[in-house]
Formats: structure tokens, sequence, C-alpha cells
């Protein structure tokens, strides 16, 4: 009977609704209404009561940086580490402001120096992040693990301080012991960071405390604008150099040369040269502007500086790069050629007086001419180089020798480049200085003719055609007797390619 008796008043009380948490000292905290704070605190309320997310009113006293509240909570019993559900303490928030006399006053009442979020960011790597020497101090004084990575992307407290180009902080990190050759799951270290985002100054410190100049990603990857790009095979991905000059740090770049960088690290499949091509010129599909960059140095200046201090102006490339939507095969290609793929007779003209050979082609045979004038466009009008630019290109391209009936492996001309990239003034700048009608008037490995791009071909889903470009060529080819017939594209082999 008594064993009756129990179960029943179990099962009533199992039945009372649970009672609500005290909430109230953390929502008064949260409206900023300290006054209330202090009238709950003298009546006794749960100085540790949560808000449904788990924070508390310490957790609103770090974030509001309210030192004096903190440490009247502190007194009352607050539990310094208690966490948020996303495993934030008031310790992080406190890091998140870098305000060193909370961080003090949470870690005097022995908050936790390593706590970290539910994704292993500790509070080391928040303080590291916003720069505050003073409060990353107290932590590695405190036994923060210098060293201890996130779980998201393996990144330390030593790589968030030089991506953010906190200079004494990414000091004080190392004498404490922190790992200037740990990498992120993405292959990044501390330096490769710096070099990517600009910042010289945490690249200098970096290497005076022994970062190797020429720390590059692992294999298989390769530079794209704004981060990196799976690849295949090379035996090093960019190097820290590469990174400064896609993201236009030239200045951070110089640097790195005179330190000993390799002019001639060619990691990704291509030299710091040929990264300055596209760089300068992007042509990325939505017309977006080349990176910001730092420092005050331009990029041809780094272009002259790369050769003095002995690249090789004629490095030839081993992979296609990610640069634009262009269907070009890089392979082979030199800065020269893809200079003028971009349509800078700047670049190309300043290369050619600092001895590179306007001659060589890709190893497909595609000549600088041909590329110039727009053989590997896919997307008219959004590959780099307008025009007027590409014309210049032509024009430069030619007075350097090249030849402007020249034949690739794919059956190519500079003709069928001016009409991939529906250039009329082009086309008749070729057949003005001496483009044979019969020699270009012939089937690439697509079965098209020069007239049969600019009257219209398929690319994808996409009809491109110049009825513009088709009237020069149209006329052209009458004025030479030849015939102006143009086969359907359903009967060319390869036309929807």
């Amino acid at each position: 009977m008594a064993v009756k008796h129990l179960v029943i008043a179990l099962l009533a009380s199992a039945a009372l609704p649970a009672a609500a948490p005290d909430s109230r000292l953390a929502e008064a905290m949260k409206s900023k209404d300290t006054v209330l704070a202090g009238k709950l605190l003298k009546q006794g309320a749960d100085v540790n009561g949560a808000e449904a997310d788990g924070s508390t009113a310490l957790h609103w006293a770090a974030h509001l940086d309210d030192s004096q509240t903190l440490r009247q909570l502190i007194q009352a019993g607050a539990n310094v580490n208690a966490a948020n559900q996303l495993g934030v303490t008031a310790l992080s928030l406190a890091c998140i402001n870098g305000n060193s006399s909370i961080v003090d006053s949470l870690l005097k009442a022995k908050a936790d120096p390593n706590a970290a979020s539910s994704e292993g960011e500790t509070v080391l790597m928040t303080c590291a992040r916003t720069g505050k020497v003073d409060a990353v101090k107290l932590l590695l004084v405190a036994g923060a693990k210098p060293n201890a990575k996130e779980t998201w992307k393996g990144q330390s407290a030593l790589m968030w301080a030089a991506a953010e180009g906190h200079v004494e902080a990414s000091k004080m990190l190392l004498e404490f012991g922190a790992d200037l050759r740990a990498r992120s799951t993405a292959g990044f270290t501390a330096l490769l960071f710096a070099a990517r985002e600009g910042h010289i100054e945490v690249a200098r410190a970096l290497l005076k405390a022994g970062a190797s100049v020429n720390e590059s990603l692992p294999a298989n990857t390769r530079v794209r604008r704004g981060g990196v790009a799976e690849s295949e095979g090379n035996a090093n991905g960019p190097s820290a150099m590469h990174l400064a000059v896609a993201n236009a740090h030239f200045e951070l770049a110089a640097m790195l040369l005179d330190a000993g960088a390799d002019a001639n690290a060619a990691g990704p499949g291509w030299t710091a040269l040929h990264t300055v091509t596209w760089v300068r010129r992007p042509g990325t599909g939505s017309n977006a502007p080349a990176p910001p960059g730092s420092g005050n140095m331009g990029s041809l200046d780094i272009v002259k500086k790369l050769v003095a201090k002995g690249a090789d102006v004629n490095a030839r490339m081993t992979r296609r790069s990610t640069a634009g939507l262009s269907s070009l095969n890089m392979v082979g290609a030199t800065a020269f050629l893809m200079a003028a793929r971009t349509g800078d007779a700047e670049l190309m003209r300043l290369l050619a007086k600092l001895g590179a050979d306007p001659l060589i082609p890709t190893s497909e045979k595609t000549t600088a001419l041909m590329v110039a004038a727009g053989v590997g466009t896919r997307s008219p009008g959004e590959d780099a180089g307008d025009e007027k630019e590409a014309l210049e290109a032509v024009k430069a391209a030619l007075e350097l020798g090249n030849d402007v009936n020249a034949i690739d492996a794919n059956g190519e001309t500079a003709m069928h480049g001016a009409a991939y990239k529906h250039l009329p003034s082009v086309a008749q700048y070729l057949t003005d200085h001496g483009a044979k009608v019969q020699v270009w008037n012939g089937k690439n490995s697509h079965g098209w003719t020069p007239l049969r791009i600019a009257v219209g071909v398929h690319r994808g889903m996409n009809l491109r055609s110049s009825a513009e470009t088709a009237a020069v060529l149209t006329k052209v080819m009458k004025a030479a007797g030849v015939s102006t017939e143009v086969e359907p594209e359903t009967n060319i082999s390869g036309a929807t390619r």
C-alpha cells in the first residue's frame, strides 16, 4: 500500500509544470537597465538565471562592456564559465570587444582561458582577431593554448591575427610559442594569410621569426581571385608571392622578393608574371573590378621588379588558370601572350622591352596575335579587353613580328579570333595588314570559318553572332571572289560545343 501511494505521489509531481527559470536579471542586463539589475541582485534574483538561449546576466555585462556590473555579478556568485547554446562564455564576449579589464576580471574569477565555442573557436582566437594585445597576453599568461585550432577550417589564433593584420598580437603569440608553420585545413600558414590579405608588417614579423619566404600552399591548389581552387599535379601550390600578386599587394610582393622569394616560382602552373596579366584586367564574366590591393607600387612596377630579381620573362604556363571565361588552351603561354589575351598593349610592350619573345606560341601553336584578336573568346563582351583595347594589342603583336597569316593546331587564325570576339575593326585591320582570305577562310577544328562564327554559332545554349563583323568579312570575301555562302550550323561538326 505504501508503494502504491508513493507511485501516485510521483505521478502527481511529474504532472506539475516545471518552475520557470528566473531570467529577470539577464533580461534587465539585456535591456541595459543596470538600476533594475542592482535591485534584482539585492532581492535575491538568480544571478545565473538564463534566457532561452542560455545567455546569463554575466554574458550581457561582458557584451555591453559593463565592467562594474560584471564585477558585482561575479561577487554575487555568477558562474564565469556558463556557456550559452553555442558554447559562448562571457570571456568570449569580452574578447570580441578586446576589453582587457573585463578579461582580467573573468580570469581572476577562474574563467577557463581555453574555453571554446561549439565550433572550436577559442577565446584566444577571438581575442587575436581583435588585435588587442593586452587581452591576448592576459589569456596566454593564464594558460591559453596558442596552437589550438578551431574545428571548422583548422585555423589557429596566429592565423587569425595575421589575416587581420595585427602585428603586435602576432608577435605576442609567437613569444608564447605559436607555431608559425602550422597550416589550416586548406593549407594556409600565418604568412600565407598575411600575404593574401596584404599585411606587409605582419609578413615582415613572421619572416623575422623564421617563416620561409618561399612558403606555398600544398600541391594541387591554385590561386583564384579571392581564394583557391582545386587543380592537379604540381609539386607545390601558389607561393606567398603568388598570393600577394594575385590580390594586387604589389608592395608586399616586392618586399618578399627583396627577402629572397623565388621570382620564378610556378607552383600552380604559372608564375607571378603571368598572374599580373589577369590582375590588371580580370574580365571575369560579371566584369568585376580588379582586386583593390594595397601599397604604393603599381602593376607595371612589380613586373619590372620581378624581372630585375631574375624572373624568366619567357616562362611558359604548364596549366590553364582560372582567369576569366576564356576557352583558350593556356598551356605553353608566356606572360606576353597572356597580356595579349586581355588586350593589354601597354604590358605587352613593356614585356617585350624587358626581353620577352613575342613570337612564342602556346602548345597548340596559337600565337599572341591570334589571342589578341580574340582566339579563345567564349563570351564576347565578358572577356577582358574591349574592341579598342583589342585593336591596340593586335597592332602591338604585329609591330613585334607576329605573322598575320599564321594558323594554329586547331585551324584557328587571327581572323577567327576577330569573329569570336565580335571585333569588326580588328577584322578590317587584319585585312589591311595582309591577312589573306585564302588562308583565313578555312574551317577550324569545330568546322567553323570566320564568317560562320560571325553569322552565328552556338556556344553551349547561347547563340553568338555579330552582324557588323560578318559584314566586314562578307565585303572582303566578295572583293576576292570568294563564296560567302555558309553551311547550316547543324551540318557542322562540333557546332553546339
